[in-house]
């Protein structure tokens, strides 16, 4: 049996506005546009007071991303839905403890 894979971030960065770009473990880097959720109650807040987006932060263990207590997005859900980008020009803000 196969042992699922968790894939990790090792930090996450606001590239432009609402778009993050978020650096794995593994390497691979993603670019994730946060305009997906704009229609979501619990993601309200962040459209609603833009300078919250720099708030963003990794998670201990680095399975996820948060803002605050409510605002949060699994390492899954950007690394599936997110965009392949290359390494170079890393702007990183934040990281794995």
């Amino acid at each position: 049996m196969t042992k699922p894979v968790f894939h990790r971030i090792r930090t996450v960065s606001i590239v432009e506005p609402f778009r993050l770009r978020a650096v794995f473990v593994d390497g691979v880097v993603k670019e994730y546009d946060l305009r997906r959720w704009e229609d979501r109650p619990e993601f309200s807040l962040l459209f609603r007071h833009p300078a919250l987006q720099t708030a963003v932060r990794v998670e201990p263990g680095g399975y996820g991303i948060s803002w605050n207590d409510d605002i949060d997005l699994s390492a899954e859900e950007i690394y599936g839905n997110g965009m392949d980008v290359a390494s170079s020009s890393l702007k990183e803000s934040s990281s794995v403890e």
